[in-house]
């Protein structure tokens, strides 16, 4: 089937009206949080940039660090197109820049993760120069998405070529990532796992993060398959966490392609009911990769459309509830300061 006859997932947007209609007292309000991944951008009126950002680190979490993840925006208009993208890190740096004028609490965009295309030959080396240099001491590393299935698109993006990561091309231009002691940051659905397994073993010297739980899928053919899904997902994670470069973030979960429809209820989910729907895959990550190689996520303002920030950290916190305080600190703090060497 080609794309264009593929179904194209639609993720709402944030309803500030919606999410009001239920608040909570902040758990554990002292618990230092570094949110290792969020966006910056104005796609469809969904405008989240720094007094937004600033507005959720700041509604009753300790969020004292953040990093931000690419997104495709703010890329240059003018030039080469293969350094487009360091657009988006200048505008990054720049917003950074402003959180530190105004002397806010959060350090925002500590980290800065952004976009290029492996694929590029002889110029990756200019752009992640490029993207260095725009970052002002705080770039870290790259993410090129792979996240694609044959059964529908769920992208903002030009949905990416399948088998990606083991294309020659896309894994000449990933070596140069130890040359800059970059990091890589993978997104992509939990049928590729077994394909960033061997990306992993192929370049163990490359630190690397696996967002958003793994990607389990809950859509089209996956719709109803819960448990299957979740075995599947689980086998292929225990593989993975046999690599010791990678490392995982916990969250994103508040994504239609999960095939969760908590925007569809009446009034916001609870940080309970947030807790008991993802407590299986995240308790299994920590089992199986160790609280030292996991990180909580907000994966904002994605998920916002789901849920509200007080309430998605009060669900994280529910979920290591039973963690030790030495786990606690690197699930919500260390594992990530210490990945993108905050």
């Amino acid at each position: 089937m080609s794309d264009a006859a593929l179904p194209v997932l639609s993720h709402p947007l944030p309803n500030p009206a919606w999410l009001a209609r239920l608040t909570e007292d902040i758990l554990e309000p002292d618990l230092p949080i570094v949110d290792p991944h969020h966006h910056l951008w104005d796609h469809g009126g969904n405008t989240y940039f720094l007094d937004q950002l600033l507005a959720d680190t700041g509604s009753g979490h300790n969020i004292v660090a953040t990093v931000f993840l690419q997104c495709f925006w703010a890329y240059r208009t003018a030039g080469p197109e293969a350094m487009k993208p360091v657009g988006e890190t200048e505008f990054v740096a720049s917003v950074a820049a402003e959180a530190e004028r105004r002397r806010v609490k959060t350090r925002v965009a500590a980290g800065i993760v952004g976009y290029c295309d492996f694929r590029l030959g002889e110029q990756v080396d200019a752009v992640l120069e490029a993207h260095i240099e725009a970052g002002a001491g705080r770039f870290r590393g790259i993410r090129q998405i792979t996240a694609r299935h044959k059964a529908f698109l769920a992208s903002m993006s030009t949905p990416p070529d399948f088998g990606l990561m083991a294309d020659p091309a896309f894994r000449s231009g990933f070596a140069l990532l130890e040359k800059y002691g970059l990091s890589y940051d993978a997104w992509l659905y939990h049928t590729q796992i077994g394909e960033l397994v061997d990306l992993a073993r192929a370049f163990p010297a490359v630190p690397m993060v696996l967002n958003h739980v793994g990607g389990p899928l809950g859509v089209g053919p996956y719709r109803g398959r819960g448990d299957a899904v979740f075995a599947e997902w689980r086998a292929a994670i225990k593989e993975l966490a046999r690599c010791p470069n990678v490392r995982m973030k916990l969250g994103g979960l508040a994504m239609v392609v999960n095939g969760f429809d908590f925007h569809e209820n009446v009034l916001p989910p609870s940080s309970g009911e947030l807790a008991t729907a993802w407590r299986p895959y995240m308790e299994a990550l920590i089992e199986d990769f160790g609280a030292g190689r996991c990180m909580f996520e907000s994966n904002f303002p994605v998920d916002k459309a789901m849920c509200s920030y007080p309430v998605l950290w009060n669900a994280f916190k529910r979920i290591a509830s039973g963690c030790s305080a030495a786990e606690k600190a690197a699930l919500f703090h260390d594992t990530a300061a210490g990945f993108y060497r905050l």
